[in-house]
């Protein structure tokens, strides 16, 4: 298994301010929430039915996906309403020179 290693993700003025920005990352489509409590970094498809999170609503908290209305934690990930029971992949994530890093596998 290989170490984790920060990888540089986007800039923080690239964010759309107080809310969810696609990013790809490699094979990675991550999604990064400029949220109430900070920046979090989660896997930008719904664990449901795959749905792309990035076109659904944020209220700086949670995301809720656009396809059934799941609903995610943006900071656990937790799962906090059907059909969704299966939590976010979250990623954890640090704001570096400006910028956002993410801690992935090589």
């Amino acid at each position: 298994m290989t170490e984790p290693h920060w990888q540089d993700l986007i800039a923080l003025d690239a964010l759309e301010p107080d809310d969810v920005t696609a990013v790809a990352l490699g094979r990675h489509r991550l999604a990064v929430y400029d949220g109430t409590a900070g920046i979090s970094v989660s896997e930008a498809r719904c664990t449901h039915a795959g749905a792309d999170l990035c076109d659904g609503y944020f209220d700086g908290k949670a995301i809720e996906c656009p396809l059934h209305q799941a609903l995610f934690d943006c900071v656990s990930g937790r799962a906090l309403a059907a059909p969704a029971v299966k939590p976010l992949k979250m990623y954890q994530s640090r704001v570096r020179d400006g910028r956002i890093e993410v801690l992935l596998p090589k």
